[in-house]
């Protein structure tokens, strides 16, 4: 794909979240979403967005017929997870699900270790996650702009290992999960504020297809 291509997708696509989007369902936001393919250019329509999360859910889209189809399990495995999760935020993007929990509820203030609660708001995750084993699992630690850039970068590194630690234990296979500390880098909130500030104080779990999935859909679409 070249560079004159990559940008006119990018414009196409950040048109279409911005606004289009807003007229189609969950399962063809994906088919479309994912036309552009591989974590280039969705890194870089992530970022023009301010959302690591949705970054990676469109560098892993398969787009598509096949986009379509892992639309569809999508949907359904996100149904199972706003059922039992709680205390989380369970949002379906593209081809992708980002499960979102407040800092509050996995860490203390200034904390990275998982207290009884937290592991038993993961055990919710994990029973589904282990019902959906061809999937990967990337999880975003990210903190509020207090301290310094240093530090923040390494909590949010420590809680987003610490997710990751507790998710293997309970059988998660290690090869699904990677880990990133965005410190205080993507806030989805103003800083200048208490309420603010505690909106960017949060965990991002962002489940994506693997490349079984991927063949698997290609199949049924006929790809």
């Amino acid at each position: 794909m070249n560079t004159v291509r990559q940008f006119a997708l990018m414009l196409v696509l950040v048109g279409l979240m911005a606004g289009g989007c807003k007229t189609m369902n969950r399962s063809q936001k994906g088919a479309v979403i994912g036309a552009a393919g591989g974590g280039v250019i969705g890194g870089v329509i992530g970022r023009s967005l301010g959302n690591t999360a949705m970054g990676a859910i469109i560098g892993a889209a398969a787009g598509g017929a096949a986009g379509a189809v892992i639309g569809k399990k999508m949907d359904k495995q996100a149904e199972e997870m706003e059922e039992v999760l709680g205390d989380a935020e369970v949002k379906r993007v593209g081809e992708g699900i980002v499960v979102e929990f407040k800092d509050k509820v996995l860490f203390g203030f200034n904390r990275s270790d998982l207290g009884t609660s937290a592991q038993q708001n993961l055990d919710k995750l994990v029973n589904v996650l282990n019902k959906y084993p061809d999937t990967n699992i990337e999880i975003l630690g990210h903190t509020d702009s207090v301290g310094s850039d240093s530090y923040n970068k390494t909590l949010s590194e420590r809680r987003a290992n610490a997710a990751a630690t507790y998710l293997k234990s309970k059988g998660v296979a290690s090869t699904r999960v990677t880990t990133k500390g965005m410190g205080e880098t993507d806030p989805k909130s103003s800083n200048e504020t208490e309420a603010g500030r505690a909106e960017n104080r949060r965990v991002e779990f962002v489940i994506t297809a693997n490349q079984k999935m991927i063949n698997d859909a290609k199949k049924e679409a006929g790809q």
